[in-house]
């Protein structure tokens, strides 16, 4: 049985944070998500910083390939999600802003972005968990690695 590295967050009832990181891996953030971010926020008037990931798929013969880049419509997107995300934050009266990055390691990319902000925590929509050999080669399981390799606690919210 493998056991996660990161035990459980602790309840952010009790826990006092000063920036908040709503993150998304490319999917549209769940409004279950802002809600709990917002909560978590509003508890010490921290602000939340939204942030999304265009998806680059990789490379080609190790140099970067333009067809591999996130397209326009991809970015569009990806800034729409960001824009809905923080007006929804500010319809709950929390301090909010974002941006979009394009990246092929999103896990990263996140993880780097909460440590660059100082962020005391990062709140992520995500699917139910799978088989960790299977969840290893699955976009829809990138929540997970978060979990496991951030160094502050991470909330994983389910889209229902």
């Amino acid at each position: 049985m493998l056991a996660s590295r990161q035990p459980e967050p602790p309840d952010p009832h009790t826990l006092n944070v000063r920036r908040v990181l709503l993150a998304s891996e490319g999917r549209e953030i769940a409004p279950r998500a802002i809600e709990f971010a917002a909560r978590l926020a509003g508890r010490s008037q921290a602000p939340v910083q939204v942030f999304s990931i265009a998806r680059v798929y990789g490379t080609s013969f190790g140099f970067p390939n333009p067809g591999l880049l996130p397209t326009r419509h991809e970015w569009d997107e990806q800034r729409r999600v960001v824009a809905a995300a923080v007006k929804a934050l500010k319809k709950h009266g929390v301090e909010a802003s974002g941006h979009v990055v394009g990246t092929r390691k999103a896990t990263r990319r996140i993880v780097q972005e909460a440590q660059r902000l100082d962020c005391d925590a990062i709140v992520m929509a995500a699917d139910p968990p799978r088989n960790r050999f299977v969840a290893d080669l699955m976009w829809s399981q990138e929540p997970y690695r978060v979990r496991r390799r951030a160094r502050v606690p991470v909330y994983l919210v389910p889209p229902s």
